[in-house]
């Protein structure tokens, strides 16, 4: 989903319930969410809101919180974090996987608390994830890369990107474009190029012509 102030993170609210439609319904597995106990619906969840949320506590302790039934094992954690891109870092701090974090993850970077953000959702194993404009906070290269080993780790889960950027986006089964809260535009990034003038503009706006004209 892309567009700025648009009402992207509203409409993926709808999804765990943080608040309800008042009109048509949200299916999950063909089920409405309205008819799943909350828990459960949940734990079939991991979100990643905007603004990564850290807690006093070590780096394992941060990304095994918000366990959904399942016991996460030391080494799963590690995993996530690698897959996060946040193995490069985690591993120079002084006591690595120990290290402490402290509340609201003021001793690391923004960067660095929406790995760890991401880390946690994937440590959670869900069968859905939603990332609320979660890769904002990362440089292009480590966004990419990011992407990439996320797309082969949760091949078997569905995917929910809320982003601003085209190139995070771009590569997705369905993009949808929203403008002042309405759906302009639906499909692939190439057939959106050809019939949502919104998303065609976003691109040219963002994208060199090379990167245009090798995904067209």
């Amino acid at each position: 989903m892309v567009q700025q102030d648009a009402g992207k993170s509203t409409l993926i609210n709808l999804v765990p319930r943080f608040f309800d439609v008042t009109e048509g319904e949200v299916l999950v597995d063909g089920v409405n969410v309205k008819e799943y106990n909350q828990e459960f619906l949940h734990n079939k969840i991991g979100y990643v809101p905007q603004k990564a949320v850290m807690f006093s506590d070590t780096v394992k302790g941060n990304v095994a919180y918000g366990e959904n039934g399942k016991e996460t094992k030391e080494e799963e954690i590690i995993k996530a974090i690698e897959v996060a891109q946040g193995k490069d870092f985690v591993e120079k701090m002084d006591d690595k996987y120990d290290s402490h974090i402290a509340s609201g993850g003021t001793n690391v970077s923004g960067g660095q608390k929406q790995r760890l953000a991401i880390a946690r959702a994937i440590a959670r194993d869900p069968e859905i994830y939603i990332f609320d404009d979660s890769f904002s906070a990362l440089d292009y290269k480590t966004d990419s890369k990011l992407r990439k080993e996320l797309k082969s780790y949760t091949k078997e889960a569905s995917n929910i990107i809320v982003a601003q950027r085209i190139g995070t986006v771009m590569n997705a089964d369905q993009i949808l474009v929203l403008d002042e809260g309405k759906c302009v535009g639906q499909g692939t990034h190439k057939e959106l190029l050809k019939t949502c003038a919104v998303y065609k503009e976003i691109a040219y706006s963002q994208l060199s012509k090379e990167e245009l004209e090798n995904d067209e």
